[in-house]
């Protein structure tokens, strides 16, 4: 895996971030004791940015596409006011039944609610409009999960599309899931309909804004 940042400056960045509560620390000594890709965590850096973005645009409404044990729906849960609402989508038991039960033990959990299922058949059935979309699912669905999500977001609203340099492998796609990231950069890079910009954070953030 190619590193976009060196360890020693991804841990500096950490120390100088607001810190992490304990509950979120036990959940990444869990999810790295119990699952079999760890490596697939939001972390702390990326954590405090994603409540860090909730909390700029006063989002009341989020929506996440690809839970896997919950970091980072609990990191933007922090970040909604008492009377926010998180949507969350996934489809693995396991993953579900750990992040249920760390939700349970957090002041913020009763802000989340999971919707279990194939993500994109969950997007069919969601109605309102959302301020906040973070997409972190299977990387082969994101064209779809991009254009779903962006009927979902009211005009203003920021979508945060994780993993898009895919360890920089979107330079030279070698994968399907790489090929399909890479064509999805290319999309949003053209698209008019949203303002963006690709942040290299961790394995690359987009933050689109739609018009």
């Amino acid at each position: 895996m190619l590193t976009l940042v060196s360890p020693e400056i991804d841990d500096y960045s950490v120390s100088k971030s607001e810190p992490t509560s304990e509950l979120l620390q036990e959940l990444i000594e869990i999810t790295h004791r119990d699952t079999e890709l760890p490596i697939m965590l939001t972390g702390p850096l990326e954590g405090r940015f994603l409540k860090m973005m909730v909390q700029l645009i006063g989002a009341k409404r989020v929506l996440e596409v690809g839970m896997f044990t919950g970091y980072s729906a609990l990191s933007m849960a922090e970040g909604l006011a008492a009377d926010g609402e998180l949507i969350t989508c996934d489809l693995d038991p396991h993953c579900i039944k750990i992040a249920r039960s760390f939700f349970e033990r957090s002041p913020h959990g009763k802000k989340i609610q999971i919707k279990e299922g194939p993500a994109l058949e969950t997007l069919k059935t969601l109605t309102g409009l959302f301020d906040l979309v973070f997409i972190d699912a299977d990387k082969v669905n994101y064209p779809n999960y991009y254009e779903a999500a962006l009927a979902l977001l009211r005009v203003g609203g920021v979508m945060l599309i994780d993993n898009v340099l895919y360890s920089g492998a979107v330079i030279k796609p070698d994968s399907e899931s790489a090929a399909a990231i890479a064509s999805l950069n290319d999309k949003i890079a053209v698209d008019e309909r949203v303002d963006r910009v690709l942040l290299p954070i961790r394995d690359g953030v987009f933050v689109v804004r739609k018009r």
